[in-house]
């Protein structure tokens, strides 16, 4: 959570229609396939998606509208579970403004200086009592729980920063997540990249800090290394241009710029979970 834009951005206006549950005494927001869609359509009861939010958790109600639309868009069930134990890495209300498009990217030592020393330093108990190792082993025993109780024949995964790079680990073992989609996500490892076994789409930022280009394009690189090698599995990568980290949840409609990158986004996101959880 080094990189300035991880605390910056836009609140997204609407207001969710799911609501909080309990799940294994956590909290979790759950968006339902809408029941008025599923008689015309017909709602995948057997398919759900789990969204792993960025470090600002469920207290931003972006991650909820999103939730909200992707289980319209896909006619399932979409989760959001609670990977910080109430306690959010960031606070709603410390949300800096987001950066103007013709600058992306940009961050000043001072910027890196000020989210070291006003942000990460006061919250640093928070931040490692929900370190990503434990962010990861929360999430598992969430999917584990849904997966029991629902009877999900296949679950997809949308990774958004932190939880980017949670949905980059669960994709390493095929017990958690049938499909992932990882935007922008927080600091990986290549080695976690080279042992990724399920689907996986990525949506990228043209400047990101803790995905940077060169990391982008090895990423890239790893796939085509294994497809060439006989260890393929499916991929795709998606960049959108005039972007900054963070702009798939939470964008600044105000520019047109990102406005259609977010879009893009929830449309790259929900054609692949179509296409991966119902073959």
């Amino acid at each position: 959570m080094s990189c300035p834009d991880c605390n910056r951005g836009s609140i997204l206006a609407g207001k969710p229609t799911g609501s909080i549950v309990k799940v294994n005494g956590t909290d979790a927001y759950f968006a339902p396939s809408p029941p008025s869609e599923s008689a015309q359509s017909g709602s995948n009861g057997s398919v759900a998606v789990v969204l792993l939010s960025d470090a600002f958790g469920l207290p931003l109600v972006n991650i909820k509208l999103i939730a909200d639309k992707l289980a319209s868009d896909l006619q399932c069930d979409v989760w959001v579970p609670d990977l910080f134990d109430g306690a959010p890495l960031l606070r709603v209300e410390g949300m800096e403004t987001q950066l103007l498009p013709d600058r992306p990217g940009y961050s000043s030592l001072w910027d890196s200086f000020r989210l070291i020393a006003f942000v990460i330093i006061p919250r640093i108990g928070t931040i490692l009592r929900s370190r990503p190792s434990v962010g990861d082993f929360r999430a598992k025993q969430f999917i584990t729980a849904i997966r029991e109780d629902k009877k999900y024949h296949k679950v997809g995964g949308v990774g958004y920063c932190y939880g980017g790079g949670a949905a980059v680990r669960l994709a390493t073992t095929v017990d958690y997540l049938d499909s992932a989609v990882i935007c922008h996500p927080a600091i990986i490892s290549s080695n976690s990249i080279k042992e990724i076994k399920i689907p996986s789409s990525w949506v990228c930022a043209e400047e990101d800090s803790s995905f940077s280009k060169t990391a982008r394009m090895r990423a890239e690189a790893v796939f085509a290394e294994r497809k060439d090698s006989g260890d393929a599995v499916p991929y795709e990568f998606v960049d959108y241009k005039g972007t900054v980290h963070g702009f798939a949840c939470r964008p600044n409609l105000a520019f047109e710029d990102v406005k259609v990158a977010f879009e893009k986004s929830l449309e790259q996101t929900a054609a692949w979970l179509r296409k991966t959880l119902n073959e």
